[in-house]
């Protein structure tokens, strides 16, 4: 969710783009601490994904975790439901068992608890940007309530800049300012709330302990380099997606941020010049069960 305007946030290209990178980004000591919380309960393991899209975090988790597992996608795009059931009916467990697969066609707003019945453990990946401060006390109350943990993964920080090919931060007044117009854009409402955009992983976390849970939290930045040919097809969306977002901010500047984007695409398509978005993960679990 990252880079993407309102009307493509959860294209099945878009999530394809990116589903590479956010499988090396992410933080595998969490994913350790929830297949350890796992481990504490008794099978089947009952897991629900929120806004699970065509699968992707099912598709790193499942054979990460321990069996038996019991899961339950739920996302609004009947689309990508189907590809996330062809995407489980061939997965296996961390012992090479078969998950069982439910999907639920439908908004996330309003919260209903009724969706996490059952679950020891709450996933999502690339969601808390997109949600309201709201939404998120009433999942962190369902989920307190039923004594399950939470492992949210790639909720962006709002932070992006270019790299040179040492690595390093490459930042001119320009990319700052279409910086601060797509962190300002990140807050507007999706249709599903006020939008946390680069605040998520702050929420999320203050939310968690004020709550009563322990949270741990690793940062999962992407990095694309320099040069990459392979990451360079979502490097372009990135930078026609902060582009797209500012010009809805401020219009009347469609000709500067244009002139901004043509020439931040010619140096990615050059090789001069990679791309980082800062993102981080979160495990979260009741305080009470050590």
């Amino acid at each position: 969710m990252s880079a993407s305007t309102a009307h493509d946030i959860f294209s099945a290209e878009w999530l394809a783009l990116r589903e590479e990178l956010d499988a090396r980004s992410r933080s595998h000591r969490l994913t350790g601490l929830a297949a350890d919380w796992l481990n504490q309960h008794p099978t089947p393991h009952g897991i629900v994904d929120l806004g699970s899209g065509s699968g992707s975090n099912l598709g790193f988790l499942a054979p990460r975790l321990p069996g038996l597992q019991r899961w339950r996608l739920v996302d609004h795009d009947a689309r990508l439901l189907v590809h996330a059931r062809r995407r489980g009916a061939l997965l296996r467990d961390s012992a090479g068992a078969r998950i069982e697969l439910e999907t639920h066609c439908r908004s996330l707003s309003p919260m209903d608890r009724a969706l996490l019945a059952d679950a020891d453990l709450v996933v999502a990946s690339a969601l808390f940007d997109l949600m309201s401060r709201a939404w998120v006390e009433s999942l962190v109350a369902a989920c307190a309530g039923h004594g399950q943990a939470l492992l949210l993964s790639l909720s962006v920080d709002g932070d992006w800049a270019f790299l040179d090919h040492q690595g390093a931060r490459v930042e001119e007044s320009e990319d700052i300012a279409v910086r601060t117009l797509f962190q300002t854009h990140q807050h507007r409402d999706k249709g599903l709330g006020p939008a946390l955009g680069g605040e998520a992983p702050a929420v999320l976390a203050s939310t968690l302990l004020a709550a009563g849970f322990r949270v741990e939290s690793d940062a999962a930045p992407w990095h694309l380099a320099a040069g990459d040919a392979a990451q360079r097809g979502l490097a372009e969306a990135l930078v026609t997606g902060w582009h797209d977002a500012a010009i809805e901010q401020t219009p009347t500047q469609a000709a500067r941020l244009g002139a901004w984007r043509d020439r931040r695409l010619a140096d990615i398509d050059a090789g001069e010049l990679g791309v980082t978005v800062g993102h981080r993960d979160l495990f979260a679990w009741p305080a009470a069960r050590g």
